[in-house]
């Protein structure tokens, strides 16, 4: 297995920016965001790597984005690397398949996460209140249940710490009439989504999507679709009352969790066989939701954005 690549070293050009997975630099009126190989778990950055995960995150994002190119604002610009201002260009060993060229944005202080089935921190909320996030549902669900309909539940995004969710008045308080346009984009990327990965034995049964202005229109930014932000369903494993294993870091939760490890830095490292089984579930993911000969696209008509 090739080492995990956990620094983005441009010789002469440190990142502006680092954050738990990405690197960021930026170049006036646009962005460079590289993924590395990074992983977090419960707020932390842990000392092991999982070799071509940002490869693999880069990929899915890339793919999405060129999907909807035309239909819905994006920051995207590229992500072929001789396409990049130098010294950039220059370094496709370090950028190739995990790095993208976007335009600035600011950022709206809100991730728009979307629920079509009852997971996570959403059935917990429902457990205690018989809601999630305000949203109010029939009674006697079970976990992993199908969603009457999609909802958004936002949340106040902090840069330190967990995210918090606030009810859609709040975050419509706080963001005005951005917040009904980044509504109504989240919702129909949701469904459109949905469906795509439905047609490859998929369920998306929760993601999240940002918004930024540019030129003062909402833009859909940061990445899309990937098991870092959504969380993906073997269809044919799913059954309400027990939520199925997530394409994500579950590997690496569950053995954190069994280790005994008090959640405060520094993490342990981790073994071989998890690193190999978090990997491989990625590439699964990658594999089932894109084939480079037939990628997404969906600009033609049998989609909605209604």
């Amino acid at each position: 297995m090739t080492n995990a690549l956990t620094r983005i070293d441009i010789p002469g050009r440190p990142a502006d920016r680092s954050g738990k997975v990405r690197d960021l630099w930026d170049l006036g009126d646009r962005l460079l965001i590289a993924a590395s190989d990074r992983l977090s778990a419960f707020d932390c950055v842990l000392p092991t790597g999982i070799p071509e995960m940002g490869v693999l995150l880069g990929r899915l994002s890339a793919a999405w984005f060129r999907a909807v190119e035309g239909v819905i604002p994006t920051h995207f610009i590229t992500d072929r690397v001789a396409e990049y201002p130098a010294p950039f260009r220059d370094h496709p060993d370090l950028l190739a398949g995990r790095s993208m060229l976007v335009r600035k944005a600011d950022r709206l202080d809100i991730e728009f996460v979307v629920r079509g089935y009852l997971a996570g921190s959403g059935w917990a909320d429902y457990r205690a209140t018989g809601a999630v996030c305000g949203h109010s549902l029939p009674a006697g669900l079970l976990e992993a249940s199908k969603l009457p309909e999609v909802i958004l539940t936002p949340a106040r995004k902090n840069d330190h710490g967990h995210d918090e969710n606030v009810s859609e008045a709040e975050a419509r308080d706080l963001l005005g009439a951005p917040y009904d346009e980044g509504k109504r984009i989240a919702l129909a990327l949701y469904r459109n989504l949905a469906a795509y990965a439905e047609m490859r034995g998929l369920i998306l049964a929760d993601t999240k999507f940002e918004f930024g202005l540019v030129d003062g229109v909402v833009t859909l930014i940061d990445e899309v679709g990937t098991p870092d932000s959504s969380r993906f369903w073997e269809a044919s494993t799913w059954r309400p009352g027990s939520s199925p294993p997530s394409y994500d870091k579950q590997f690496v939760r569950d053995w954190l969790i069994a280790s005994g490890w008090n959640r405060q830095p520094p993490a342990p490292a981790l073994p071989d066989d998890i690193v190999a089984k978090t990997r491989a579930r990625y590439e699964e993911a990658v594999r089932r939701l894109i084939d480079p000969a037939s990628p997404p696209d969906f600009r033609n008509g049998r989609w909605s954005w209604s």
